[in-house]
């Protein structure tokens, strides 16, 4: 996806002010319910988005990655903050530049903010859904994130971060049809 920094950046602001909301809105007792990403608790998927979150923001600032480790676990209110501040560091149009390192290793700056924005949409809807919040996005950043999946779906199912495509109507939001690509149900209920 090569949408110009100006409209990654405010699909990416847009996607961490809901995922901020969704965030600071989870109360303790939701954090055993289970997600739409089956391999996640509502506490698990906060630990995965913020770590995820903390490692765009030194992707976006090209800084150093650190090795893997063991993570003491997110708050809700943490992954709030990392969502805000991922969104700060990808303002930057510098931060969209040459490459840096993210997630498997060294990719092009603007692929690591793509995968950013898909992880917001994705994991926010996650848990909206399993905390019963509302999650809704505009056309423009909804046919971005839509897009992004596209882009990574064949590679994300291959190494068992997307499900098989759940078949969505070919009339469906673009935000749905993003969910449908990624092996999400858009009806999802716990």
């Amino acid at each position: 996806m090569t949408a110009p920094h100006n409209t990654l950046h405010s699909a990416l602001s847009e996607c961490a002010e809901v995922v901020t909301a969704t965030a600071s809105g989870i109360a303790v007792e939701q954090l055993g319910n289970r997600t739409p990403c089956e391999k996640f608790t509502v506490a698990e998927l906060l630990d995965h988005l913020g770590q995820t979150l903390s490692s765009s923001t030194r992707a976006a600032r090209k800084e150093p990655q650190p090795g893997e480790g063991a993570v003491p676990g997110m708050s809700a209110q943490t992954v709030a903050r990392c969502a805000e501040t991922a969104a700060a560091a990808w303002s930057a149009p510098e931060a969209y530049e040459g490459t840096t390192h993210f997630g498997p290793g060294e990719m092009p700056a603007g692929f690591a903010a793509t995968i950013t924005l898909e992880e917001l949409a994705l994991h926010g809807w996650d848990l909206a859904r399993a905390t019963g919040r509302p999650f809704d996005l505009g056309d423009e950043t909804a046919q971005l994130v839509l897009s992004a999946v596209e882009e990574i779906a064949e590679q994300a199912r291959a190494n068992g971060a997307f499900g098989p495509p759940v078949p969505v109507p070919a009339d469906a939001p673009a935000f749905h049809q993003a969910l449908g690509a990624s092996g999400r149900n858009p009806a999802w209920s716990g």
